[in-house]
């Protein structure tokens, strides 16, 4: 069975993203490891990844990162709760989920939300318009 990033459109790698921290937030181990791997090729550090609340909390501790992508489902847990504490740290948040943007709480509606398969061109221009920082280009 494929994974959903299998789709990941991830040819023509760059430096698009380079220097930024992505927090990736999944608990499917192959979506993970697919879209770390292409956010690496891109010149992103990445944070994680954390597949459940607890992992998720950790790391935005002890770390600082521009940008979280967050799957919204979480081992069956949804991840309301989480995605308002990455607002309340200032962290921008992309919803990486299989659920359509009017699944949100309409508190967390203004963050972009990209469903599965997630479009890897568009999931690199998200994080480019909304991280905390630029790319050190």
């Amino acid at each position: 069975m494929e994974s959903a990033t299998t789709h990941l459109q991830m040819t023509d790698d760059g430096n698009e993203l380079n220097g930024l921290r992505v927090l990736v937030v999944e608990d499917d181990y192959l979506v993970a490891a697919d879209m770390c791997a292409a956010l690496m090729r891109r010149g992103a550090i990445i944070i994680g990844p954390a597949s459940n609340l607890r992992r998720t909390r950790e790391l935005l501790r002890q770390y600082r990162p521009d940008c979280a992508l967050l799957d919204l489902n979480l081992n069956g847990v949804l991840a309301f709760e989480l995605a308002e504490e990455f607002e309340h740290e200032g962290v921008p948040t992309i919803f990486t989920t299989g659920y359509d943007a009017a699944f949100l709480p309409e508190s967390l509606r203004a963050a972009p939300c990209l469903q599965k398969p997630v479009n890897f061109k568009a999931l690199v221009k998200l994080i480019q318009a909304n991280a905390r920082c630029a790319p050190l280009a």
